[in-house]
């Protein structure tokens, strides 16, 4: 993990060792060896630590809750929610896409609403309104029930990721923001791990008040979601110069030196030729095939996970338990996915070595019967974890200009929402337990992935050519222009 070096903690997840920029001669070919390390000072590694030490525990705990809430519905699958609201098995499988059918229809006034309103009091209300939609679906009784929480969960946790990208993309360098993003996806296998532990334990409390064991879950957690809104609407720290960070004088200049290379400057204006811009170009339509893609995986896992568990001899808790080993992989892909990066100085390389092993997983989950090899298959799918983190660090790190960095983050979740809606539905009933189509796509959709962002890279690669062969690297740029990645002949793309 990028800590190890220095302690497993929160001061040093995102340190200095992340700090690498491209100089003027910068990573044409992808080779580590034309990059010039960037040596930050003392008062600014203090800074970096005072800022994950202060931001990262939102993030931690607001991609918990949210990973844990989405994925309550495969809980409660093998808690009796199924029998109880009398769920057909394509029904259940529509349950898990209709999550998304809200999710994207509010990525467009989302994308309006990041750029007009103050983060933290918009996530916090969203956060608030989620929560209330958790608890109530504990009062479902039957499927159009069902459909009308999930549509309305999906609406008002569709702001989440969009809200959480931009405040890591304003706050932490480029050279960073893999780490902080990797921490990001790392929170999802710890919410994995917890939500599954606490699932394990509630799943014994039945009739508990009257109340069925796959009720519970939705009543914690939607009374903790509430909680975290407020928390959020009034202490999260939404910009670099937030009054959370409390920062010196000093620390005020090092902050504008930080936004200076990360290119990001928080404006009001929607320009809309930066968005004219993003639709132009071909590098946005491969990450979202690619983000496509990689979600077909997550969203017939998430939905499916304890039910394909089930089906190789495991109890109901049993598979509520075994939820913490797919977590865990969750956790250490994401780890991995970063570590390769930052050594390697290779996005791509990264979501080579993540998708390849999810892929191999998939493979063995369409071709085995159950087994314990068939088991590990289904562990190695979640490797897909590490793939997010490195597709939102390439948005991240190559992408500038706010309206077109916020429109890029909002393709991406249309993209990652489309993915997880038709997900499910290729898990089809009548192949129950095997789903042997569902996983035969699953692998050709990792496949494009791998082909998808090799293109896109070799791209970059392409302009990173022409731009040094211009010697346009050379030029003095006002990062306050908030120029995008185009316009900005200077901006040297990160492969």
């Amino acid at each position: 993990m990028a800590t190890t070096e220095r302690g497993n903690n929160m001061d040093t997840f995102v340190d200095e060792k992340a700090a690498s920029v491209y100089s003027n001669k910068g990573d044409t070919s992808g080779n580590s060896s034309d990059q010039i390390p960037f040596q930050k000072s003392e008062a600014e590694k203090k800074l970096v630590q005072k800022i994950n030490w202060t931001l990262l525990p939102f993030v931690g705990a607001i991609v918990f809750i949210q990973f844990v809430d989405k994925s309550t519905l495969g809980i409660s699958a093998v808690l009796g929610i199924i029998e109880d609201t009398h769920l057909t098995g394509s029904q259940y499988s529509w349950l898990g896409s209709f999550f998304y059918l809200g999710y994207i229809c509010f990525q467009i006034p989302n994308n309006y609403f990041i750029q007009k309103l103050p983060i933290s009091k918009y996530l916090g209300t969203l956060l608030i309104l989620w929560g209330i939609v958790m608890a109530l679906t504990s009062l479902c009784h039957n499927f159009a029930q069902l459909v009308v929480c999930r549509v309305f969960l999906g609406l008002f946790e569709a702001g989440t990721y969009p809200c959480l990208l931009i405040v890591l993309n304003t706050v932490y360098r480029r050279s960073e923001q893999s780490a902080a993003y990797g921490f990001l996806w790392l929170s999802n296998g710890t919410g994995t791990m917890i939500g599954a532990a606490c699932a394990y334990g509630i799943s014994y409390i039945d009739n508990a008040r009257g109340i069925h064991s796959w009720k519970w879950p939705y009543i914690i957690w939607g009374a903790l979601t509430v909680l975290f809104g407020i928390l959020c609407f009034f202490f999260l720290p939404d910009t670099a110069h937030s009054r959370m960070f409390r920062l010196t004088e000093d620390e005020k200049v090092i902050v504008e030196e930080r936004t200076r290379d990360n290119c990001v400057v928080r404006v009001k204006e929607i320009k809309m030729h930066h968005v004219w811009e993003a639709l132009r170009e071909v590098r946005l339509w491969l990450i979202c095939l690619a983000c496509f893609f990689n979600n077909l995986l997550t969203g017939g896992v998430v939905v499916f996970n304890t039910l394909i568990v089930k089906s190789m001899g495991y109890s109901s808790q049993e598979s509520i338990l075994f939820q913490i080993c797919s977590g865990c992989v969750s956790a250490i892909f994401s780890i991995i996915a970063v570590v390769v990066a930052r050594r390697t100085g290779q996005l791509y390389l990264a979501v080579v070595v993540c998708t390849s092993s999810s892929l191999v997983g998939v493979i063995l989950l369409a071709a085995l019967p159950p087994s314990g090899v068939k088991l590990l298959g289904y562990l190695l799918a979640w490797s897909m974890a590490g793939t997010h983190n490195i597709l939102l660090t390439i948005i991240a790190a190559n992408v500038t200009g706010y309206t077109k960095k916020i429109f890029y983050n909002g393709m991406y979740l249309i993209a990652f929402t489309l993915g997880n809606f038709v997900g499910p539905l290729v898990m089809l009933e009548k192949e129950a337990p095997i789903y042997q189509t569902g996983m035969i796509i699953y692998s050709i959709a990792n496949a494009a992935v791998l082909v998808s962002l090799f293109i896109n890279r070799q791209v970059m690669a392409r302009q990173n050519k022409i731009r040094l062969a211009n010697n346009s690297t050379h030029d003095v740029v006002d990062v306050n222009d908030d120029l995008t990645d185009r316009e900005n002949k200077t901006f040297i793309y990160k492969l």
